[in-house]
């Protein structure tokens, strides 16, 4: 039986994928993302393989708008199984440029933005005693600090409460609430001169990583697959690094 399957920042990177892998199992995904242009193509490219998929505008900062689109969604296709929480920003700011301002700013997007889709679609999965939520943390939040990108650390290990919260308070209910911790994946995000490692820095930081490779997309998708399927059933509260085995290697 497929499910209903919302994802936050799915236009491109991992949300694009995430988007792709629910599809290509018979599930109906509701991709979200401020991006329309790139949102409206991956929607396209999901429905050409034969997919059912469907674009909605949705700004996670927005609490009236995020609070509209749950209800859309459970109104017309008449639930929301799947959160897929991976809506996320990540700008370099040192320490003495950053303000009050730009701290609120990633956390509104990269923390409170997951509250915002979480929260009106719990009562619906309580009703039906099932559904699965899966938040997208960093190993910059679970393991590493990373220089000039303080608050999106700190964003990122607020995630991980968040999972174990949540996890928690809705397990009677029959939701389960994991999160995934993806290491180097290339993404625009990583390939940033601005903001991260820039594509030369991409094509030399796989040497670190036990696998040999920095990691695609899809290899991110996959396991939030699964964390949503039946196969994790008695999985809940966990934050799963999925970085090619970086975070053990280090010595």
């Amino acid at each position: 039986m497929s499910d209903v399957v919302l994802v936050t920042g799915g236009a491109i990177g991992i949300g694009r994928a995430t988007a792709m892998a629910f599809a290509a199992q018979g599930d109906r995904v509701v991709l979200t993302d401020v991006l329309e242009t790139e949102g409206r193509a991956a929607v396209a490219e999901i429905e050409a393989a034969g997919g059912n998929a469907e674009f909605q505008h949705l700004d996670v900062t927005d609490t009236a708008q995020a609070n509209a689109v749950v209800a859309d969604v459970e109104a017309r296709l008449g639930s929301v199984d799947v959160i897929v929480a991976n809506a996320g920003i990540a700008h370099r700011i040192p320490l003495d440029e950053l303000t009050d301002e730009k701290w609120d700013h990633t956390f509104d997007i990269d923390l409170k933005g997951m509250l915002r889709v979480i929260r009106p679609a719990a009562p619906g999965m309580k009703a039906r005693g099932k559904g699965s939520v899966i938040c997208m943390s960093s190993i910059m939040g679970v393991a590493y600090g990373w220089d000039e990108h303080v608050h999106y650390s700190a964003a990122k290990s607020g995630v991980v409460g968040l999972v174990r919260g949540l996890a928690v308070e809705l397990a009677r209910s029959g939701i389960r609430v994991n999160g995934v911790a993806p290491g180097y994946i290339r993404t625009a995000q990583l390939l940033s001169e601005e903001h991260s490692l820039g594509p030369a820095g991409a094509e030399t930081v796989g040497d670190i990583v036990p696998l040999g490779r920095i990691g695609q997309p899809d290899d991110i998708a996959d396991v939030v697959v699964f964390l949503a399927s039946n196969g994790a059933r008695y999985l809940t509260g966990q934050v799963i690094a999925v970085d090619g085995g970086l975070l053990v290697g280090r010595y």
